[in-house]
């Protein structure tokens, strides 16, 4: 089901006033989507939008089996309605999707990736910690700090300078041997990908400053539809190289997070 216009009075279009999901689809079938109907779940749930039905979400990709991978967003705005920012006494939810074909960047994963550190710093809103709502304006600013291919991902910091995440995807670091992802209670989304690496007992989730980063022993950035970039250079704001990461042909991160994805490492 494909909904290509959207009113002029939405309230996602006027205020994002919503939430969204970017699927992965295999063989016409979502990937951990167990995990992305939480994440949409705690969304509509903490922004008091009525949940779409199965019914309506599964309609977006069933009846249409592709042999190639796409990848399915899913974008559910309150409706229209309200004066202002006041909501509708009876919202009436808008789901809209779009699947698209999709190939993965495996050079990225055999090769690695360069990363630099942003200078926008994430402000904190616990009301929307963690969730996919759709004002993103913080990730468009930071993503607009560079426009080199060579730079693959930036590191967001929040405003007291802890490691959040990446403009489009989670962090994940190795110290010790244990990998760790950053706590995101204040800010940042909860990827799937993420969601599902602390399930398994693959990742903890731990506090680390953006400034400790060049001291870890490995570095990726993840989610669910690019898989696990290694991070093999991290560069600073102003472009200085601040730590490069030797590429290892042995990545047990990598090969987990890849088997839930049902990507095969090279």
């Amino acid at each position: 089901m494909t909904l290509p216009r959207v009113p002029f009075d939405d309230r996602g279009l006027a205020y994002g006033d919503g939430v969204f999901e970017t699927v992965l689809l295999r063989k016409g079938e979502p990937v951990l989507w167990p995990y992305h109907l939480a994440r949409l779940s705690r969304g509509c749930l903490r922004l008091g939008i009525p949940m779409p039905s199965q019914e309506a979400l599964a309609a977006t990709w069933e009846g249409s089996v592709s042999s190639t991978l796409e990848v399915l967003k899913l974008i559910v705005t309150r409706g229209s309605g309200g004066r202002g920012y006041a909501l509708p006494e009876t919202p009436t939810p808008r789901l809209l999707s779009r699947r698209t074909p999709f190939a993965p960047a495996t050079a990225r994963w055999q090769e690695g990736v360069t990363v630099r550190q942003c200078s926008l710093r994430l402000g904190h809103q616990p009301a929307l910690a963690g969730i996919k709502h759709l004002n993103r304006l913080e990730n468009v600013l930071a993503r607009q700090e560079w426009q080199t291919p060579d730079i693959a991902e930036g590191l967001l910091a929040d405003t007291h300078g802890q490691l959040i995440e990446a403009t489009s995807m989670n962090v994940f670091w190795q110290q010790k041997g244990c990998v760790f992802t950053p706590r995101l209670e204040n800010c940042g989304v909860a990827g799937t990908l993420r969601a599902a690496l602390i399930s398994q007992g693959m990742v903890r989730e731990a506090d680390v400053s953006l400034e400790a980063i060049p001291s870890v022993e490995r570095l990726w950035v993840a989610n669910s539809v690019q898989g696990a970039w290694p991070v093999t250079a991290l560069l600073s704001e102003d472009g200085l190289c601040l730590k490069r990461w030797p590429q290892n042909a042995s990545d047990r991160f990598q090969t987990v997070a890849h088997q839930l994805l049902g990507y095969v490492s090279q």
